[in-house]
């Protein structure tokens, strides 16, 4: 396997001080992607006012804490198009291991929807990472797309709260506004999800919570708090 298709986690894996994304106001990434009934699709084809795009996986305990949240978005929201990009497994382990090929990652992003009931679109990303890698590349961020096809919302970590605050602000006319804080997985879903993975997936992440807190709840944290915010209006043309 090449170096994205890791089959054990390592902090090493993600650049956690320059996270290359698509620019605040710029064209979001538009490759193909399959859904879970195998149709192939753009990913920017979306009806809606916005479309709020999810980067996860079925072991990233990040992602998994915030589903919750992000159901109660959808409800709250029905003019607004969500959807779940599915890429790369974040903490594999021996049970639910690195992706070898297409058929295994649609079996994982159809058992997020069978066996989590997660009912937002699943897009799920080519073996490659394509997509995935336009955007960052890191395991679950958060896009705020409008109708051009502009960003005018990017998080590299979602914060459902401010993900929603930034979805209002856009529907009431004004500028999404910056970051939300990193928030770290509760507890019992994080230890959960690992369980889950199998094998060395705790333990990898564990091994490496001291650099993840450091580079994370710290230094960038820091960062969002002292770093300027971007005005971008939600009727932006890119």
């Amino acid at each position: 396997m090449n170096d994205y298709h890791y089959d054990r986690f390592t902090a090493a894996a993600y650049d956690l001080d320059g996270f290359d994304w698509p620019g605040l106001g710029k064209k979001a990434p538009n490759g193909e992607v399959t859904t879970l009934s195998g149709n192939r699709q753009s990913l920017l084809d979306f009806s809606g006012d916005f479309l709020v795009l999810e980067l996860g996986s079925i072991t990233c305990p990040l992602f998994q804490s915030r589903r919750g949240f992000m159901s109660d978005l959808v409800e709250q929201n029905p003019n607004v198009d969500f959807a779940i990009l599915y890429v790369r497994e974040a903490h594999p382990g021996v049970d639910i291991c690195q992706h070898k090929d297409f058929t295994e990652k649609n079996a994982m992003a159809a058992k997020l929807h069978n066996e989590d009931g997660e009912n937002r679109p699943i897009l799920i990303d080519d073996i490659h990472g394509s997509n995935h890698k336009a955007f960052g590349s890191y395991p679950n961020s958060v896009f705020i797309i409008n109708r051009s096809g502009c960003v005018v919302y990017r998080s590299d970590w979602n914060n459902p709260g401010a993900t929603g605050n930034a979805l209002k602000r856009l529907l009431s006319g004004q500028p999404a506004g910056g970051q939300g804080m990193f928030l770290p997985a509760k507890p019992p879903i994080a230890i959960a999800t690992l369980r889950r993975a199998g094998g060395h997936a705790l333990k990898d992440f564990l091994f490496d919570l001291p650099k993840l807190i450091w580079k994370n709840a710290i230094k960038r944290n820091l960062r969002v708090l002292f770093g300027a915010k971007t005005p971008i209006l939600p009727d932006h043309v890119c």
